[in-house]
């Protein structure tokens, strides 16, 4: 459970997967085996600053080289700098796209492959589809609707194209169609459902004219642009069917509801309450609960933010670099932020968010960390780099 404090005395309780906790008279029990792997991570050295806040101290960083990182598991190597990847939703497959134009579809291997202190050599993951000149330009974002019925990429080319899938034979069926309102780069999208039509809507956002446009993935048509933002748009995240938040290079955060046509709220640095820093928003996510945001930023900075006590809680710095993906875990216990710095880092959200976050190195590539992606119910994920290659890491074997 993480727990924030509010000036007003009252307390805000963020669920995720808890053990033997009753609310409201349901019981809701964690995975076994996912809260062990989590709890040998951070009990692993002789020093736990993680699981308890009072013995924190500032030899954390030092701290962070003798725990155990997670392991490679396989690694997809391109010609080019991969800069984005999507599991599927049912956690059996992946899609990888390239600054190469290449597109591909993977297998996600059986975990058991990976031997507990053997030093076992990274293979490369079982690609079942792969298309090259996918787009006329680099592969900027990638992304899976709900039911997986669904595949989107956008480029730097300026387009977007969706296929459908077939999740019984793994195969992409019929045309691709390709979308040609945005002006600029297309830097990121999210899948939306209109519940009341029961179609795929696809926002989608970038450079150029700085708008988020809608699209009726049923018809292949844009419907909605909604406007607001003056700097380019960098990331897009929606968290169920209606509403979707969006970071800018201008510096603000914005949350859109599909039932109205401006924004709904706006998060900036002239904030009474602090809001905002100075710094361009690179990357936002919210948690399963829709109640929590965190945003990623270019001065290498997190802010988490209360949505419905609409107030910033703290802003931490975990990189020393721009910072450019962050993800809640599916169970919100965990975070993981990617960074300029080449690394991935696993933040605890156990707790009062208020407090000091403690947060380890869980990865590194050789260059630039670019998106990383949760596996939807294992506690492994995958992570893309400018060395050119994406790679799966899990925790090794108890």
């Amino acid at each position: 459970t993480f727990v924030i404090s509010t000036v007003a005395s009252c307390t805000f309780y963020y669920l995720g997967w808890l053990r033997n906790c009753v609310v409201e008279t349901e019981t809701i029990q964690a995975p076994e085996n996912t809260r062990n792997k989590c709890e040998k991570l951070y009990r692993s050295s002789e020093n736990t600053p993680f699981m308890n806040p009072e013995s924190r101290d500032l030899d954390l960083r030092k701290g962070d080289v003798e725990r155990p990182h997670f392991e490679a598991v396989t690694t997809l190597s391109d010609s080019q700098a991969i800069r984005s990847v999507d599991f599927h939703p049912n956690g059996k497959l992946y899609a990888v796209g390239s600054n190469s134009k290449t597109f591909r579809i993977c297998q996600y291997p059986a975990l058991s492959k990976l031997r507990h202190g053997h030093q076992a050599a990274v293979y490369p993951p079982s690609v079942l589809c792969k298309r090259t000149k996918h787009h006329r330009g680099s592969i900027y974002c990638t992304c899976w609707s709900r039911d997986g019925e669904l595949i989107a990429t956008g480029s730097n080319d300026k387009t977007i194209k969706y296929m459908r899938f077939n999740n019984d034979t793994n195969q992409l069926v019929g045309h691709e169609m390709e979308l040609n309102m945005h002006d600029g780069t297309v830097r990121d999208m999210c899948f939306l459902d209109d519940s009341s039509t029961k179609s795929r809507l696809l926002a989608s956002g970038g450079a150029g004219d700085c708008k988020i446009y809608i699209t009726d993935c049923g018809t292949g048509t844009p419907f909605q642009a909604y406007s607001g933002h003056t700097g380019h748009i960098l990331s897009l995240y929606s968290w169920n069917n209606a509403m979707f938040v969006s970071g800018s290079q201008d510096q603000t955060i914005r949350f859109w509801d599909l039932r109205v046509n401006v924004s709904v709220n706006t998060l900036d640095n002239d904030r009474k309450d602090g809001g905002l820093e100075s710094s361009a928003v690179t990357a936002v996510c919210v948690d399963p609960t829709g109640r929590l945001l965190v945003s990623g930023h270019a001065d290498s900075s997190c802010t988490l933010y209360d949505i419905r006590g609409n107030r910033p809680i703290q802003r931490f710095y975990p990189h020393t670099a721009e910072i450019r993906c962050v993800r809640f875990s599916p169970s919100a216990y965990y975070m993981l932020t990617c960074s300029y710095d080449n690394s991935i880092r696993l933040t605890d959200l156990q707790g009062d968010l208020a407090h000091e976050l403690s947060s380890v190195v869980v990865a590194e590539h050789k260059d630039k960390a670019i998106t990383i992606r949760w596996h939807p119910t294992e506690f492994s994920f995958i992570s893309t780099s400018a060395d050119k290659t994406a790679t799966l890491w899990a925790l090794p074997p108890s």
